[in-house]
């Protein structure tokens, strides 16, 4: 994998990990609010739900770049 390929797969990731941060971040306060959970375990609950997808869309995001980058190059 050249420098070019892994730059991509990288950003991909960065990117993937932004959009799926602020998406989990709505969601889990969309649902910690819903579902009444009380005091500080409100912000537990947002916490996990950012950081759980922010984790899942950066991977995605970086292997469908990775695999595009690989299909670009004729491997």
């Amino acid at each position: 994998m050249d420098s070019r390929c892994a730059n991509r797969v990288v950003t991909g990731a960065g990117v993937g990990g932004a959009l799926g941060a602020s998406i989990g971040a709505l969601y889990g306060t969309y649902e910690a609010f819903r579902h009444r959970v009380p005091g500080i375990y409100k912000i537990r609950y947002i916490g996990q739900t950012t950081l759980s997808s922010a984790a899942v869309f950066g991977l995605f995001l970086g292997a469908g770049s990775l695999l595009h980058c690989g299909r670009s190059q004729g491997y």
